[in-house]
């Protein structure tokens, strides 16, 4: 069988959520499965590491697709050519974009519908092309695979998707996260924090990823607490930036928080590990991989109410209300002066990690993509 992958979202030093996602699961489903043919529809020059075994058929595919318009020309229009060209079986896609120009059957994976939700937050163009073309995607996809009982939810109650036509394909983590000995927190420590123990925030700094109300809290914590304790918050910029910045020049105690830009995995690992807590109280999340990443590192966490979130926390985590920069405070302040709680979050971390991994992840996507063959 001919399977054609959309792996433009496999970029060399900028794997994200979704970049991660067709990462690990791609990999593995590559080696396990060298009777098959895989051709990756890169839209730029790739990355050789990418190109997995001698099973894959690396093809550039033009235009550059970061534009609607070019959305558009690259999955209406490229996209169908190849698979014609090279006669696929099957077409997976695994960042919630498809073609309705080609009769192979689609593999779809939709990672959450967050522009539905918040699309304030969304640059206009892009929002009214998700918003116009998602749900067409959804439909005329053979199968979906989503990241989340409640994204499979949210499909099947939006877009009218039947439920027994979603798959649900969890994230993992990299196995890059561990827990650090005492040595290697100190030493982490003494490159980021001046030796101070630091919550940590890890993800894209757009408007969902709730920054503003993070800054707010942390400060109402600083308040409260005669502390030395920071803040660090690891992310490229991404959409509507301006406020953070605005805040982040303004704000008390900005001294006590560290912006460290995006890091590699083997950094933001470290960074992970030696860190007191997580505090991911995003407004919403497909899934929320950083809460995992910190659970296998054993960080406990500090993490949003709402969506995916309380799905992969489990009873590792404390829940706060995102929209209140206050009980995210509270919630901080709660796991600084409680040592037992704390230990106790730690304690059941692994038993959480155990349900989510990559290996599994692999499994249950090419489960899907067979259905969606009809195999």
């Amino acid at each position: 069988m001919r399977i054609a992958v959309n792996t433009r979202l496999l970029l060399t030093g900028k794997l994200e959520g979704i970049g991660w996602f067709t990462y690990q699961t791609l990999q593995k489903i590559v080696l396990a499965h060298p009777e098959h043919e895989f051709i990756f529809l890169f839209d730029r020059p790739y990355d050789e590491t990418f190109i997995f075994a001698a099973n894959v058929t690396p093809v550039v595919v033009h235009p550059q697709a970061r534009h609607p318009v070019l959305f558009y020309l690259w999955f209406e229009w490229s996209v169908p050519y190849i698979l014609r060209k090279y006669k696929a079986d099957l077409f997976l896609s695994t960042d919630g974009y498809a073609s309705l120009s080609t009769k192979v059957p689609t593999c779809l994976v939709i990672h959450d519908l967050a522009f539905e939700h918040y699309p304030e937050h969304y640059v206009t163009s892009h929002r009214l092309y998700w918003r116009h073309y998602s749900p067409l995607f959804a439909r005329a996809a053979k199968r979906i695979a989503t990241v989340s009982t409640f994204s499979k939810e949210d499909i099947h109650k939006r877009y009218g998707v039947p439920l027994n036509n979603i798959d649900v394909v969890y994230n993992g983590a990299h196995d890059e996260y561990v827990p650090l000995s005492y040595e290697q927190k100190q030493e982490v420590k003494a490159e980021y924090t001046d030796g101070c123990e630091y919550f940590v925030f890890a993800g894209a700094i757009h408007p969902r990823k709730n920054i503003l109300n993070l800054l707010k809290a942390f400060v109402a914590f600083k308040k409260h607490q005669r502390t030395n304790m920071k803040l660090v918050i690891v992310g490229r910029p991404a959409w509507k930036y301006d406020e953070v910045e605005k805040m982040k020049a303004e704000m008390p105690f900005k001294d006590d928080v560290k912006w460290v830009g995006y890091l590699n995995i083997d950094k933001l690992s470290k960074v992970m590990g030696a860190a007191y807590a997580l505090v991911y109280a995003s407004l919403f999340e497909g899934f929320g991989i950083p809460i995992l990443e910190a659970f296998q590192c054993g960080v406990p966490a500090i993490v949003s109410n709402t969506s995916s979130m309380p799905e992969v926390a489990g009873n590792a985590a404390l829940l706060c209300d995102p929209t209140d920069p206050g009980d995210i405070a509270e919630k901080m302040h709660e796991l600084y002066k409680d040592e037992a709680l704390r230990a106790r979050l730690i304690a059941n971390a692994p038993a959480q990690v155990q349900k989510f991994n990559w290996d599994a992840s692999a499994t249950r996507l090419w489960d899907c993509m067979m259905k969606a063959a009809g195999k």
